[in-house]
């Protein structure tokens, strides 16, 4: 295993709090295996809680068997992809450890993506059986006949709900609900496949090992093309048990409350696999809404809160009593830098609402299983992201080499360790370009961001090498909605940058030049608008397009997009 080769020249070994290991030892089995077993060790504790029905680790592992056996009875086998297009529902969850139970891999898509992304993603993992939530049914029809799907199984968010908030959400969405085929032999509501598993004779388990594939999440690369991250059992087992090492209150029975979700590397790894190894239960919301985030903190009662800085962008404007928090233990911040000054404030909210806990900021990619590095608890300096976890290396490399920098120089992360990808889906030049083992005989992930190290081992971010937008958290890759504008005929030249804004801390615009003799009209404008709903999902659509005679220019002829951005900074 590359990730134990090499010698032990961790300088920040020294800054682990006592008790803490820098070494693990971590399961030889799959994702379902580990969760078997909090499951046998804790069959009381609850696993997960949705809109109050709350379900305990014993019948958790029931409902996983339930939905594996119903695979097995469709058809699905081991190492064969099994799509999940969820939000944080029982259902997503429970989909993706049964599709790991049988042996299979969980294909994990944002439920917003553009037909033509939902699309690429089938085609590129052959998947042949999907689970779509209902609000994206229309988009996998239009698509499914360029495809090999053969199944697909449709579930609605109020499936789990107790019956009373079901029946009230089925009448408040009367007019949104969605129009399912009938006489499409393909389609199968979630209800119907369930009960199914009746129908299967056998054994549904088909063991797997730690260094197989379990997982595919999907990102954008250094062109901006979305391309699969392909992730090992072993990766998303260490990176919980590592995550528990660092964080004291990982403890059985305490509640993480689930904003984040499961087709987000952040989501279905910290946010969702870790607490469930640590025997806590997770509280599963399908759809974050700022407006009502007191009323989700006073019900729920949080011990963990994770998320992304505009999470916690939110949490400041919620009007809460003065010990509304105090149930609150740990606050992890990932998926985007935290500005030390919206952390100072945080801080100051949670213990004003009777919480001693504080923002720990950390740092990680999908490429490293979403966490690799973390703050230490009680000390934290401006613009630091932590000390890496166990078992996780990470060093600075001067810019286009592999030569280390010097402690508190600025180069390129890169990271080593158990929770790396494997590679990306299909893509052999880009897994090469981004993994790369260097003479100390490790496997060592290019992140393509710049930071330093201290002499003591803590990690300085400094800024993104790649050209990316990240808005709420989601990564945005500008040449990608480049590209899909240009498609239009009158379109002569497209710049898409990161505009600032005050709650997702980006958001895309798109600056487009037309053809000469082409004046812009409202027919134009409605065109590539519809072009861009087409083909880039809801998050990454631009906010805002503006049209120019030209754009500017750097000395060797490329667009200046770095002038852009200062504009709309000022």
């Amino acid at each position: 295993m590359l990730f134990k080769k090499g010698k032990d020249d961790r300088r920040w070994i020294g800054e682990y709090e006592e008790g803490q290991r820098a070494n693990l030892e971590y399961p030889t089995g799959s994702i379902v295996d580990a969760l078997f077993d909090v499951a046998r060790k804790y069959p009381e504790y609850f696993a997960y809680e949705y809109f109050g029905n709350k379900v305990t680790f014993r019948n958790f592992a029931k409902q996983i068997e339930n939905c594996a056996k119903a695979l097995k009875n469709y058809g699905v086998s081991k190492g064969d992809v099994v799509t999940i297009c969820e939000p944080s529902t029982p259902e997503g969850v429970i989909a993706t450890y049964a599709t790991n139970l049988i042996g299979a891999v969980a294909s994990m898509i944002h439920p917003l993506s553009s037909e033509k992304e939902i699309e690429n993603y089938i085609i590129q993992s052959d998947s042949h059986i999907m689970f779509a939530i209902d609000m994206t049914i229309e988009k996998v029809m239009n698509i499914k006949k360029n495809t090999r799907l053969h199944k697909i199984i449709v579930t609605s968010p109020a499936s789990s709900m107790p019956p009373l908030l079901n029946s009230l959400y089925r009448v408040t969405n009367y007019k949104k609900k969605v129009r399912i085929p009938k006489d499409d032999d393909d389609i199968v509501q979630w209800s119907t496949f369930i009960n199914s598993a009746k129908n299967y004779v056998g054994v549904c388990y088909d063991s797997t090992k730690a260094d197989e594939l379990a997982v595919i999440l999907y990102s954008g690369g250094t062109t901006g093309t979305p391309k699969g991250i392909m992730l090992s059992n072993r990766a998303f087992n260490a990176v919980a048990m590592q995550a528990k090492e660092m964080i004291s209150q990982t403890i059985p029975g305490n509640v993480a409350l689930c904003i984040l979700p499961i087709f987000h590397g952040f989501g279905l790894a910290v946010n969702v696999h870790t607490p469930l190894l640590c025997g806590m239960k997770v509280t599963l919301i399908p759809q974050f809404n700022a407006k009502e985030f007191n009323k989700l903190l006073k019900n729920t009662k949080p011990n963990f809160l994770i998320g992304v800085p505009t999470l916690y962008e939110a949490l400041l404007k919620q009007k809460l009593g003065k010990r509304d928090l105090e149930c609150v233990e740990a606050v992890i911040s990932g998926g985007d830098l935290l500005p030390s000054e919206l952390k100072k404030k945080v801080d100051d909210y949670l213990q004003e609402h009777g919480s001693n806990a504080k923002v720990r900021p950390g740092y990680g990619l999908t490429e490293s299983t979403a966490a690799a590095c973390l703050t230490k608890e009680n000390e934290y300096v401006d613009g630091e992201i932590g000390i890496p976890f166990p078992d996780e290396y990470f060093k600075i490399v001067k810019i286009g080499t592999i030569d280390e920098a010097d402690p508190d120089e600025d180069g390129e992360i890169c990271i080593s360790g158990p929770t790396l990808m494997m590679g990306y889906l299909n893509n052999e030049k880009e897994s090469n370009e981004a993994l790369r083992i260097h003479p100390d005989g490790r496997t060592w992930l290019h992140t393509g961001d710049i930071g330093a190290m201290t002499k003591e081992g803590h990690l300085i971010f400094k800024q993104r090498l790649k050209r990316m937008i990240i808005s709420s958290g989601y990564n945005i890759y500008p040449s990608y909605i480049e590209n899909v504008i240009l498609q239009h005929p009158d379109v002569q030249a497209c710049t898409v940058i990161g505009k600032p804004h005050p709650y997702k801390g980006q958001v895309a615009k798109a600056y487009i030049v037309l053809k000469d003799d082409i004046d812009v009209t409202g027919k134009i404008k409605k065109e590539i608008l519809e072009l861009c709903k087409k083909n880039v999902s809801i998050y990454a659509i631009p906010k805002e397009f503006e049209y120019r005679k030209s754009l500017p220019k750097t000395l060797v002829g490329k667009v200046a997009f770095r002038e852009l951005e200062k504009e709309n900074e000022e």
